[in-house]
Formats: C-alpha cells, sequence, structure tokens
C-alpha cells in the first residue's frame, strides 16, 4: 500500500513538473507556433479542457487535438534546447535571490549605507516576483 501512494505521489509531481514546463516554456515560445497549436496548448494546459472537449470544439478527433499538442511540445522543447531562454531565466532568477540574500545578509550587519542597501534589496526583489 505504501509503494503505491508514494507511486501516485512521484507520478502526480512528475505531472505537476511537467506542466510547469509547458507552461514556461509556452510563455518564452508560444507565438512560434501555429494558431491551432496555440489554442490547443491553452484550452489543454491553461483552461484544463480535456482531449475530448478540445476535439469536440475543433469537430475533429481526440486523437488528432493528441498530435497536435505533441507536436507543439515537441516544437517548444526544440525552441528551448536551441536557444536556451528558459534555462537562462531560470539561472538569472537564482542569481538575483542569491544577490537578494546576500545584501539582506550584508544590510543586518552593516549600519552604514543600509539605506541604499534596503533600496537594491527592494528593487531586487521586485525583479524576483
Amino acid at each position: 500500500m505504501c509503494k503505491v501512494k508514494l507511486l501516485v505521489i512521484e507520478y502526480g509531481d512528475y505531472m505537476l513538473e511537467k506542466f510547469l514546463r509547458i507552461t514556461l516554456l509556452y510563455d518564452f515560445y508560444g507565438a512560434l507556433l501555429t494558431e491551432k497549436q496555440r489554442q490547443c496548448i491553452e484550452m489543454h494546459y491553461l483552461s484544463d479542457l480535456s482531449l475530448a472537449e478540445i476535439a469536440e470544439y475543433f469537430h475533429v478527433s481526440r486523437q488528432a487535438i493528441y498530435d497536435i499538442l505533441r507536436r507543439a511540445v515537441d516544437i517548444l522543447e526544440n525552441y528551448e534546447f536551441k536557444l536556451c531562454l528558459v534555462e537562462r531565466f531560470e539561472n538569472n532568477r537564482k542569481i538575483l535571490q542569491q544577490v537578494s540574500d546576500l545584501l539582506e545578509s550584508y544590510s543586518r550587519s552593516e549600519s552604514t549605507n543600509s539605506n541604499e542597501l534596503h533600496e537594491a534589496r527592494n528593487k531586487l526583489k521586485q525583479l524576483l516576483e
């Protein structure tokens, strides 16, 4: 019983990661997809419609929608492989978080220029939001 629960949790985590990755890739590269691919991605991943509901909307088979989504995700992944914009974005975000943490630590230990450090930390936090 415990193994089954663990498997479901791991599968759920995988599905959440996959969903988040696809939506992030879509944010960066969605404009490069065809109109129908964009609509299908938006309906399935952003509006949480099933393949059957999307197929009914477009008057095509469920398999056709599955193929469109699979090709669209493959295209998004290919763009990321070539351009690495999402990877750079995530790396920059990590670096900014580290800078913010360092500034916060510095502002706690130093009494001079604390206003400037506080302002810099707030600006970095705005970038992270």
